[in-house]
């Protein structure tokens, strides 16, 4: 018997890898939002949750160890080089 639960599991095409609940997109933006300003996990819970997507603090740490890597290396070639005018 379905009672509606499948629903919340499925994982969308868009997704970084197989493995992840939601799109590539909101893992990105959070992650570039914990790494790029100063602000606790909690902080970032809350500004994903005004945009809509309701993610727990716990899989934003997660999400951060996994990508965090990639995305401040990111950060940093788009950083302005010493001598840039």
């Amino acid at each position: 018997m379905n009672i509606g639960f499948s629903s919340a599991m499925i994982t969308t095409s868009t997704s970084i890898d197989g493995g992840y609940r939601f799109p590539a997109d909101v893992i990105e933006h959070a992650v570039w939002l914990y790494i790029r300003f100063p602000i606790s996990l909690r902080m970032v819970e809350d500004l994903l949750a005004a945009r809509g997507s309701i993610v727990s603090h716990e899989t934003v740490r997660c999400w951060a160890e996994t990508f965090g890597r990639t995305c401040a290396s990111r950060i940093r070639r788009r950083a302005p080089q010493f001598g840039d005018q």
